[in-house]
C-alpha cells in the first residue's frame, strides 16, 4: 500500500520529479562512463606493460664486477629460469629478454631508446598483441597498406620500431639506423640495423622501446650467451603475481642465490641505489608487472581523483535538490499527511512512505542512467574513435578511446546513488512524520 501511494505521489510530482530523475540519471551515467574510461586505461596499461616491458613476475638483477660498477644483467640465466618455472603455480609461459640503452641515429634524426633483445621463436604472444602500422601512420603521404614482417626480427641486425619512433627518425621499411651505446667495460660500440617492420603505437610505453634480436644485443654489449636482462613469468591469473613472486623468491634463496629486498620500482630507477652499495657479484631483483610500471600509476590516480571530485560535487548538488523537492512535497501535502495520520497511519509508516518515494525515484533514475551510459559506452567502443592528440594518446595508452564496462561497478553505482537519494530524504520525511494530525489538517498553506 505504501509503495502504491509513493509511486502515485511521484507521478503527481510532475516536472519536479522528472528534473530530479534526469539529474540522478545523468550523474549515474557520468560516474559509470568515467569508471569505464579508468578501467579502459588500466586495461591498456596492463596490456602495454605485459606486452612490452614486463612479465607478470620478473626476475632481473644487477651484476657488479667492482663495488662502483653495476650492470642490469642476470649472469646465470638457464638454471634460474628452470628454478622459476618449477616454482611458479599457474605458469603459462616463461621467456627472457635482454635489455639495453642506446642512441638511435638515422639520416634525418636521432633519439635515445631502450633496447629489448627478443627471440622470435619465444615471442608469439608479443607479436600477436602488436599490429603492423600502415606507412601512412608514420610518413606524410605514405600508403595505407600494411607492410613489414615482424617475424624477420629473427634475421641478424634487424630492428622493429613503433610508428612514433619511425616518424621521429624519418625512416621506413628497409632503411638502416645506427645504434650507439657504451658497453659494460666503458667502451663505445655501434651497430647498423635494418628496419624490418613498424608497429602501431602501444601508448606511452612504445615511445622509447626498440625490438632487436637477442644476438644483436649480445654482440653490441659483448655479453655471455647464458646472460639475460630479465626472465619474465606469465601466469593464468595476473592477480596471483605477488604470491608467486614470493614463492619464487623463496625457491631461489634456498638454491643459494642472493635476492635483493623487494623494491616496488622499475629496474632503471634502482641504479643509483645499487651503485652506492658495497658488494660485488650477482644479486637478483624480483618484481611484479605493476612494480615495473609504477612510474605511470599517476595517470590512473589523476583520472580517478578528478572523477571522484566531479561526481561528489554533482552528488551534493543533487542531494540538496532532493531535500528541497521532498520538503516542498511535504508542505504541499501537509493536509494529506494530517488526514493519513488522523485515520490511523503511524509516524513510522508516514516516514516509510516518503522514504520509499525517494528510494523509488533514485532506483528508477539511476537504473535508466546506468543503462543508457552502458549503451553509449559500447557504441563508442565499437566505433573505435581515434584520439587526434599525441599527448592524450600517450596518457590514455591507446590510439582510440577504450572503455571497459564492469558489471560490479554498475551495480555499486546504482545501489550507491539509490541509497544516497534515500538518505537525502530522511530529514524532510522525519519532519512530515512528526506533524501533529490536527495541525496538519487545519493548515491551509
Amino acid at each position: 500500500m505504501l509503495g502504491v501511494i509513493a509511486f502515485r505521489n511521484l507521478r503527481q510530482g510532475g516536472k519536479r520529479t522528472y528534473l530530479l530523475g534526469i539529474a540522478l540519471a545523468l550523474v549515474t551515467g557520468l560516474l559509470v562512463t568515467l569508471m569505464s574510461l579508468s578501467n579502459g586505461i588500466n586495461d591498456s596499461l596492463v596490456r602495454a606493460a605485459t606486452t612490452l616491458a614486463a612479465g607478470h613476475v620478473n626476475i632481473a638483477g644487477f651484476y657488479k664486477s667492482t663495488p662502483k660498477e653495476s650492470a642490469p644483467i642476470v649472469t646465470d640465466m638457464a638454471p634460474i629460469k628452470a628454478i622459476a618455472a618449477a616454482n611458479a603455480p599457474g605458469l603459462t609461459r616463461v621467456i627472457d629478454r635482454h635489455r639495453g640503452w642506446a642512441k638511435a641515429i638515422s639520416d634525418t634524426g636521432s633519439m635515445f631508446a631502450g633496447l629489448y633483445g627478443v627471440d622470435v621463436a619465444d615471442e608469439g604472444a608479443l607479436f600477436a598483441a602488436l599490429q603492423v602500422a600502415s606507412e601512412a601512420d608514420y610518413q606524410d603521404g605514405g600508403r595505407a597498406e600494411l607492410r613489414g614482417d615482424p617475424n624477420r626480427l629473427g634475421e641478424p641486425n634487424s630492428v622493429v620500431l613503433f610508428a612514433a619512433q619511425a616518424r621521429r627518425l624519418g625512416v621506413t621499411l628497409g632503411d638502416r639506423i645506427t645504434l650507439r651505446t657504451e658497453t659494460l667495460r666503458g667502451m663505445s660500440n655501434t651497430v647498423d640495423v635494418e628496419v624490418v617492420a613498424v608497429m602501431q603505437n602501444l601508448g606511452m610505453m612504445s615511445s622509447w622501446n626498440l625490438l632487436l634480436p637477442k644476438q644483436t644485443i649480445l654482440d653490441l654489449y659483448g655479453l655471455d650467451p647464458n646472460s639475460t636482462g630479465a626472465i619474465m613469468l606469465y601466469l593464468d591469473d595476473i592477480e596471483q603475481s605477488p604470491a608467486v613472486m614470493e614463492q619464487v623468491r623463496s625457491a631461489l634463496e634456498e638454491e643459494g642465490y642472493t635476492v635483493m629486498d623487494h623494491d616496488p620500482r622499475p629496474f632503471f630507477s634502482k641504479f643509483e641505489v645499487v651503485s652506492g652499495q658495497d658488494w660485488t657479484g650477482q644479486q637478483l631483483d624480483l618484481t611484479t608487472w605493476d612494480d615495473e610500471v609504477s612510474f605511470m600509476s599517476w595517470i590512473l590516480t589523476a583520472i580517478d581523483s578528478v572523477s571522484f571530485l566531479l561526481v561528489m560535487v554533482l552528488a551534493i548538488i543533487i542531494a540538496i535538490g532532493i531535500m528541497n523537492a521532498m520538503w516542498i512535497a511535504v508542505r504541499e501535502r501537509t493536509r494529506e499527511v494530517g488526514t493519513l495520520r488522523a485515520i490511523g497511519m503511524s509516524q513510522r509508516r508516514v516516514l516509510a512512505m516518503f522514504m520509499i518515494e525517494a528510494t523509488a525515484l533514485g532506483f528508477i533514475a539511476t537504473t535508466i542512467g546506468a543503462g543508457l551510459s552502458v549503451a553509449l559506452i559500447l557504441g563508442l567502443e565499437a566505433a573505435a574513435i581515434e584520439i587526434p592528440v599525441d599527448a592524450i594518446r600517450a596518457i590514455l595508452m591507446s590510439d582510440t578511446l577504450h572503455f571497459v564496462v564492469s558489471p560490479t561497478q554498475i551495480l555499486l553505482s546504482v545501489v550507491g546513488f539509490t541509497l544516497f537519494a534515500a538518505i537525502a530524504s530522511i530529514w524532510p520525511a522525519v519532519r512530515a512524520a512528526r506533524l501533529p494530525p490536527i495541525t496538519a489538517i487545519q493548515r491551509t498553506e
